[in-house]
């Protein structure tokens, strides 16, 4: 039998390790007799009907209280992203797993309508696509965002938005919409200019050039927009931070972010493999200063560390990155300007008071 070890084209892994919950594991090993090439990994989709869709939280290093996502797993199969681990609670692998065996929220409209409207219900701006991207691949036929983006903007509800796909540029017309409420604003995730990084890093995204011109597109409609450079990764992206900057900017981004790489659970052992398999030389290097940025470890997970590090190697990307932010004129706030005045659910009785 073949060993899942070599990533298979357009996928950011080829492990799949078994989930923390699972009592016994099992472990594919070549003995040499199989040698046949095995088929490529399809992507399988499953429908869920949720219950809720709105995620809360209370973490005092994220910029908002809410969230909403419209897929479990991702597509664009990123090998550093943080929400590997989720898909452990599916009874899934955080590895391949997580970018071929996705789970789509298919009752989300009717399920964000009925919250929305429910009668305790306070407006704050919700966060689409916090966990897994909104725009990944299967949205092209599953529509679930743009179908949350049409209740949002029907209830005049405020939303910031994050994504590395090109996708959201069919919902232009919904999106210049809210903006003319003050009701969104678009964040997208520009990590390398290299193309070739970003297909071992982020192999389903859409590549820098098409990031560019998103954020191109979106400033023309009149939708807020800015760039995220996350993760900023040692000796892998890091010393593209200003060019990143400079060039989104140019683009016509307004704000920026970025978060140093964070490395939970199952995600640190798969990045590890992965460095270890497209980039040797350089491991150990990324290695070391990752755990000179997290107290000695892979990852911290204190709130007050865990998005920038800690450390002369955080601290020094933390002072280049002010110092682009305000050279190239980022530096507006990621929910400025958001109304949460115009709320109301369609229909309802309005208040005498």
């Amino acid at each position: 039998m073949v060993a899942e070890n070599a990533t298979p084209r357009g996928r950011g892994t080829g492990h799949n390790p078994a989930n923390r919950f699972q009592s016994a594991r099992i472990e594919l090993v070549d003995d040499g007799w199989y040698q046949e090439t095995p088929l490529p990994r399809l992507t399988e989709v499953r429908l869920e009907r949720a219950k809720s869709v709105i995620s809360r939280n209370d973490s005092p290093d994220i910029p908002f209280d809410r969230s909403l996502n419209p897929y479990r797993g991702c597509e664009h199969g990123c090998i550093y992203c943080f929400a590997r681990p989720s898909h452990a609670y599916w009874d899934l692998s955080p590895g391949l797993d997580f970018e071929t065996r996705l789970i789509a929220k298919t009752n989300l409209a009717e399920v964000l309508e009925r919250q929305l409207s429910a009668p305790g219900y306070r407006c704050q701006p919700i966060a689409l696509g916090s966990n897994t991207d909104p725009y990944q691949p299967i949205e092209r036929e599953m529509k679930l965002t743009r179908a949350a983006l049409e209740v949002l903007l029907r209830y005049r509800h405020p939303l910031t938005l994050v994504t590395k796909g090109a996708m959201v540029l069919r919902d232009l017309d919904l999106l210049a919409e809210l903006a003319e409420h003050r009701l969104v604003r678009v964040m997208v995730s520009l990590t390398t200019l290299d193309d070739e990084l970003k297909r071992r890093m982020e192999p389903r995204a859409a590549a820098p050039a098409a990031r560019l011109r998103v954020i191109r597109r979106l400033k023309e409609a009149g939708v807020p927009v800015g760039v995220l450079c996350a993760p900023i990764i040692p000796m892998l992206n890091d010393h593209e931070l200003e060019r990143l900057l400079e060039a989104a900017a140019e683009a016509g981004a307004d704000s920026a972010g970025y978060v140093l790489l964070r490395l939970p659970r199952e995600v640190a052992v798969l990045f590890e493999e992965w460095l270890r398999e497209h980039y040797p030389m350089r491991a150990d290097h990324v290695l070391g200063l990752m755990r000179q940025s997290r107290g000695g470890q892979l990852y911290d997970a204190d709130f007050s560390t865990r998005m920038k590090g800690e450390g002369v190697f955080a601290e020094l990307i933390a002072q280049r990155f002010r110092l682009a932010r305000r050279r190239y004129g980022l530096e507006r706030q990621r929910v400025e300007g958001l109304d949460c005045t115009g709320f109301s659910v369609p229909g309802a009785q309005l208040s005498l008071l």
